[in-house]
């Protein structure tokens, strides 16, 4: 997959936060661990990801409040109306933006590419499509 470049806009659920992102990175996933499940209060979350130069938030930095995890990942949300926005990983260098893309106000030309985490899925729910399944990040092996 090649990254993506176009001006994108996304919101949280109440619009009092607003963001632009220039170009998506080709990494665009489902993650099933059981933080993302909880947070998003279903059977994944996904996200993509943007470098930060090509990410900013145009309006409402002041509704944005974290929760970092004891493992030391950062969710960020939208202090209104609780939309989940981004995750940043505990070992991140700041260098990427990992956004979630169900807030993104414009179509992309692209989907994700992979399911990550899926040892820790939803036992209700089954993975249906023909995507890689990596049981913890990336960085393992995929099953399919």
């Amino acid at each position: 997959m090649t990254k993506i470049t176009a001006p994108f806009s996304g919101q949280c659920l109440c619009g009092q936060i607003r963001y632009e992102v220039d170009s998506i990175e080709p990494n665009m996933g489902h993650c099933h661990c059981t933080m993302c499940r909880k947070f998003h209060g279903a059977a994944f979350a996904t996200f993509g990801e943007a470098t930060v130069e090509n990410f900013r938030f145009t309006a409402g930095r002041d509704f944005l409040k974290d929760y970092v995890a004891a493992n030391g990942t950062k969710r960020t949300f939208c202090s209104n109306c609780g939309s989940s926005l981004l995750f940043e990983p505990a070992d991140s260098d700041g260098s990427v933006v990992e956004f979630t893309l169900g807030t993104l106000d414009s179509d992309i030309p692209t989907k994700p590419d992979a399911h990550i985490f899926t040892k820790f899925g939803a036992q209700w729910y089954d993975i249906t499509d023909d995507l890689p399944q990596f049981p913890e990040g990336r960085e393992t092996v995929a099953n399919k």
